[in-house]
């Protein structure tokens, strides 16, 4: 079912309009930075996820290279997903259009968790420290968001 949710998520991202076409803001490198709990159902995950979606509609995806780095509190959004429709498809749509979402180590760890627990996560998405990982792609160049 998971798979066949991101094939549909993918689907229509491609489909999704992009609204940047006059160049206006170039090439960017972002992070966002989410570590706060959804709270209210998951309200403030699907606005940060929101946030990203109408940076890619304005600059574009080809012009964009986004991370989104999830630690502590944050980390919930991956554990709301397994149970979430909405938050799946979201996720789905943005990892189609290259968003890359990494999770922090320390913090899987720390609550006893590992990628099982969380939707659509693999070996290669974990990170050791998310807050370093934040200050390294910061060095890299990433602008840093937090939505």
């Amino acid at each position: 079912m998971r798979r066949l949710i991101t094939v549909i998520a993918l689907v229509l991202a491609t489909l999704l309009p992009v609204q940047a076409q006059d160049g206006r803001y170039g090439s960017q490198k972002v992070v966002y930075h989410i570590n706060y709990p959804g709270g209210d159902g998951g309200k403030a995950y699907r606005a940060a996820m929101s946030n990203i979606q109408n940076h890619i509609n304005a600059v574009g995806a080809q012009n964009l290279d986004i991370k989104v780095v999830l630690h502590g509190n944050g980390v919930g959004l991956l554990i709301d997903a397994v149970e979430s429709a909405d938050l799946r498809a979201r996720i789905a749509s943005l990892k189609g259009q290259d968003v890359g979402f990494q999770v922090c180590r320390n913090t899987l760890t720390g609550n006893d968790l590992d990628e099982d627990d969380l939707y659509d996560v693999w070996d290669g998405d974990i990170v050791p420290s998310g807050v370093a990982e934040l200050s390294h792609l910061q060095q890299q160049g990433y602008t840093y968001i937090k939505p």
